[in-house]
This record gives C-alpha cells, structure tokens and sequence, in this order.
C-alpha cells in the first residue's frame, strides 16, 4: 500500500462565490479558510496547496456579535516612535471591509509560504459585482 501525495497538476481548483451578507464574521473566515486550503477535499495534503479561488461579494454586510464593533481593534505599526495606530472594527468596515475579512481568514491560515500563496486566491469586493465572471465562480451552499 502506497501513501498517496497530490501532484499540482493532478488538482481541479474550483472558483466559489460567497455572498457575505447577513453572515457572521468568524463563521465566514473559517468557511473560507478551509475551501482556500482544500480540506473539504479528500486528496487534502497538508503542506500542499489543493485548495480552491474564493470570490467573496457584499463584504460590508458582514456581521458581527456582541460589542466587537465598538471593542474589537486593528493595529498597525508606521515603523516610527510612537507609530502604533489603531482603529475599531466599524471604521474598518466604514473605510476598508475588504480587509476585516481578509485579516480574519489569514488569521486562520498557515504563517508560511503556503499561507502566503493561499491568501493570494481570495477576492474580497465590498459591492455585489466582481470581476471574475468568466471564471464562472459556483455558488457556496452553507
């Protein structure tokens, strides 16, 4: 009996469109999660990128539950003295709702060149349209 390990070429990557409206946001990042990385899959190898495109659309309608809107920051550092800022997740999602999904989908991803070639597979868009119609990109069923 053979261990079976799957070649790059022998993969079927599908494109999976996900409306995030009315979702909640941690649920959302885990479901993503795991189509990016292919563990829905059965020829699933852990240090191989068999997993699938993911178009995620209305990213703005995205919920959250209890007080993470008003409690809940992001930070970032300008490599200066004193450079540390931070903003809540409503100004987030005010100015940028594309990355409050992006950030809580790498958060549950490898921190590695796997990872790094993962995440470049997820489209985030704020409105209902996106480019990637020729794609034609499968409706996820949760």
């Amino acid at each position: 009996m053979k261990t079976y390990h799957p070649k790059k070429d022998e993969v079927q990557q599908k494109w999976w469109l996900i409306n995030a409206e009315g979702r909640i946001l941690g649920r959302l990042a885990t479901e993503i999660a795991v189509l990016l990385r292919g563990k829905n899959k059965p020829q699933f190898a852990p240090n191989t990128d068999v997993g699938d495109f993911v178009v995620v659309v209305n990213a703005e309608k995205v919920k959250v539950t209890g007080n993470k809107l008003e409690d809940k920051m992001y930070y970032h550092h300008s490599q200066y003295p004193g450079g540390l800022k931070e903003k809540k997740l409503r100004e987030m999602l005010d100015s940028k709702p594309e990355e409050v999904i992006r950030k809580a989908v790498w958060g549950m991803i490898p921190k590695n060149k796997l990872g790094r070639a993962l995440i470049k597979k997820l489209k985030v868009y704020r409105g209902s349209e996106h480019p990637h119609q020729a794609q034609n990109p499968e409706e996820y069923k949760f």
